[in-house]
């Protein structure tokens, strides 16, 4: 295994233990995405990641830094979607890929349904309070990256002069937390693309 891949951790008999970073942060990331972060107890995820909560506290600090990590692991893999719209060459097909992406990202069939940007944020525990900071920041960054990307839209042309950025950005992102809300109260990847195409037929600057 790559550096990369491999943590290792001291046990009490003083020999390491190594473990596939991506398959720890896979196993937590369903722990934290089906029971919340305040849900996810240490040992649901030593259950999960087949670690003993002393090598988690080793390799990760803390509940909230295996979080982080998760979260990292999440915004590379189901939440890639979001900088390949990025890279579309208009302000419709940014759009497109963006909700058809939450569409699809929200029931994949090898994770829970929802987002966990969206749903991780809904706690109000002290405890979670770093969580929760993380995930708000990570939520506006994804914002604002697609409000730059409408910006350079309206000055190339794409977007007419009197479409705000910004709110072709939050306009997008409600949607496509709607959806994940609809995902997880039920919804399936077939209705959610059907709301997509809804709303790529009736975009409110074209």
């Amino acid at each position: 295994m790559s550096d990369q891949k491999v943590w290792e951790v001291t046990m009490a008999m003083g020999r390491p233990r190594e473990f596939d970073t991506e398959r720890v942060l896979e196993s937590a990331l369903h722990v934290f995405w089906t029971k919340g972060y305040e849900g996810a107890t240490m040992a649901d995820l030593s259950t999960a990641t087949n670690l003993k909560p002393g090598s988690i506290y080793a390799a990760f600090g803390s509940k909230a830094g295996l979080f982080k990590q998760v979260v990292d692991h999440y915004s590379s893999t189901v939440f890639g979607y979001g900088a390949a719209a990025l890279e579309a060459d208009t302000a419709r097909e940014v759009a497109r890929r963006w909700l058809l992406g939450a569409a699809d990202a929200t029931t994949g069939t090898g994770t829970p349904p929802g987002c966990l940007l969206v749903q991780g944020a809904l706690v109000a525990g002290d405890t979670a309070a770093e969580a929760k900071a993380d995930l708000t920041a990570r939520r506006r960054s994804a914002e604002e990256l697609l409000t730059e990307r409408f910006a350079r839209a309206r000055a190339a042309g794409d977007l007419p002069p009197a479409v705000e950025p910004r709110d072709a950005a939050a306009y997008v992102i409600a949607l496509s937390q709607g959806f994940a809300v609809q995902a997880a109260s039920g919804a399936g990847r077939t209705e959610l693309r059907r709301l997509a195409e809804l709303a790529l037929r009736t975009l409110p600057w074209e």
